[in-house]
């Protein structure tokens, strides 16, 4: 009995030891997941990050050239305003309106001195360039006091309005502010004059145009927009050292001041559509997939024409009929055994 029971433990050890191949045999491929490669193309893009402000003719400031005091402010800013609508009230400094005043009585004096010499050559005590010198008087003062009436010297209060329909972008002062001549204060987005300005290298101004389609992705999330290049700067910017371009996209789409990752489309790639994961480089930074040839991994050098996130487009030697690794790719070298 003693016998049998150790004849039973050595027959399960040997079993143990047979079985040993079989699970080397196994640990020595590599769990793949494949598909077919299949022939497609992408768009070629270059990639920017940019903030949406309004474009440099599309921006109106609102100012006065007088001292004098701001009485009210009807407007916010952030807000929409239709074109003539109320943005600030302001009234006129005292010292500004004595100035008109005084242009007033020189262009009166100035027509009574007129008159004077025209009556004096009609009785031959003046001269014709008297009257002459006279007149040009009255036009000098006049011009003057129009000058003056412009800049608002002639009026107690002023109401600055909005020349179009816009956004308040920015209202600098308060009720009760004085301010100084020609001081902003507010300045008017006009509506549809908001652009999106980004850097380019400046390898890749060759290949941007007017008109390029661009997709426009805000980088705090939210739905996309499509936009178009509008401006190709002609210098490089000198504080980034990078070609700006200005895209132009439909109104109201985006905020002022939103933060977007830009991507210009400049054609479109043909070649092979391989999931991004699929893609391996080397340790001489080439890149290669790998298709499965007899059991075994078969790596095909190629290049990336188009990289994405989910999706790349390569060139390279492909066969059409094997199976493209996908996920265990990085696992693997060529001639590798690989198991699905």
């Amino acid at each position: 009995m003693r016998r049998l029971a150790i004849l039973s433990l050595i027959l399960a050890l040997g079993g143990c030891g047979a079985s040993e191949p079989a699970d080397e045999g196994a640990q020595s491929s590599t769990l793949v997941s494949t598909m077919l490669a299949r022939r497609g193309s992408l768009p070629r893009v270059i990639e920017g990050y940019g903030q949406a402000t309004p474009s440099a003719n599309g921006v109106a400031t609102l100012s006065v050239q007088q001292p004098g005091q701001v009485t009210a402010i009807p407007a916010v800013a952030g807000t929409h305003v239709a074109a003539g609508q109320p943005v600030v009230v302001f009234a006129v400094a005292p010292s500004a309106g004595s100035l008109y005043l005084q242009a007033e009585g020189a262009v009166r004096a100035a027509e009574s001195q007129r008159a004077t010499t025209a009556q004096l050559v009609t009785q031959q005590l003046a001269t014709r360039d008297q009257l002459v010198q006279a007149e040009k008087a009255v036009v000098d003062a006049r011009v003057a006091r129009a000058a003056l009436a412009k800049e608002g010297a002639g009026a107690a209060t002023i109401t600055l309005r909005a020349p179009f329909a816009g956004v308040v972008n920015t209202l600098p002062v308060a009720t009760g502010d004085r301010t100084q001549p020609g001081q902003a204060l507010a300045t008017i987005a006009r509506a549809g004059a908001m652009i999106v300005t980004v850097g380019v290298d400046p390898a890749s101004r060759a290949d941007l145009r007017i008109g390029a389609p661009v997709s426009l992705n805000r980088l705090d999330g939210g739905a996309g927009v499509a936009g178009r290049v509008q401006r190709i700067d002609a210098m490089l910017n000198p504080r980034t050292r990078q070609i700006d371009v200005d895209i132009a996209y439909p109104a109201g789409t985006i905020l002022s001041g939103e933060a977007m990752r830009v991507e210009i489309e400049t054609g479109r790639a043909e070649g092979w559509l391989v999931p991004h994961r699929a893609v391996v480089v080397d340790s001489n930074g080439k890149a290669q997939v790998f298709q499965i040839a007899g059991g075994k991994a078969k790596a095909v050098p190629v290049t990336v024409e188009v990289a994405r996130a989910d999706n790349d487009l390569v060139s390279g030697k492909l066969d059409a009929h094997a199976r493209l690794i996908v996920d265990g790719a990085y696992q693997l070298a060529d001639g590798d055994a690989v198991r699905r």
